[in-house]
């Protein structure tokens, strides 16, 4: 009887050791994801093909969706609606209209890679409503703007949309229904 009584109580606390470590590696809803390791990100690069990109046509004030950001910067932030799209390599691609209280306005083509939480510019707009190619690796997504897009918009729960309609659907209600943050300042 107390080999059995043994066998129970040993069993017992390999499940609650079991339980504990399994708790331990779950992610609490708004706490962020952990940072990954340099050989982590190496391997999802690894398998990831880049779709061909091609410009959108130019923006038209029309089609431009405004987003929030943080209060303390004095720019406006605009996605161009006509250029979201969602590549087959799950990259989100739309233009960005950034415009200062002085009416100066930056304008450039970019994608987030969701799943490797990068981002990319692909093009930047001309005084004459041209594109310049931009040449450039896939970086960190940790500029505000892309950090916003990523987790409140085009990226929720770490994956793309699934289609445009989606992304323009997001933009208008101020944030995606599955989203991870609460608002421009929220974690992730």
């Amino acid at each position: 009887m107390r080999r059995f009584f043994a066998r129970v109580a040993a069993a017992c606390l390999a499940l609650a050791a079991a339980v504990a470590a399994a708790q331990a590696t779950q992610r609490i809803p708004g706490q962020g994801q952990a940072e990954k390791s340099d050989w982590e990100l190496q391997q999802g690069e690894r398998f990831f093909k880049e779709a061909e990109v091609k410009t959108p046509p130019y923006f038209r004030e029309d089609d431009l969706l405004e987003f929030q950001l943080a209060r303390t910067t004095s720019f406006r932030f605009y996605v161009d609606k006509a250029s979201i799209s969602v590549g087959p390599d799950l990259v989100v691609r739309y233009t960005l209209v950034a415009r200062s209280p002085q009416g100066a306005e930056n304008v450039s083509y970019e994608g987030i890679h969701c799943k490797g939480r990068r981002h990319k510019v692909y093009a930047l707009g001309q005084g004459d409503r041209s594109w310049r190619p931009v040449v450039q690796d896939w970086q960190e997504a940790d500029k505000a703007w892309t950090r916003v897009l990523r987790r409140e918009y085009f990226c929720p729960m770490h994956r793309a949309i699934f289609s445009a309609a989606e992304g323009i659907d997001a933009l208008r209600r101020g944030g995606h229904p599955d989203r991870q943050g609460f608002g421009a300042g929220g974690a992730n």
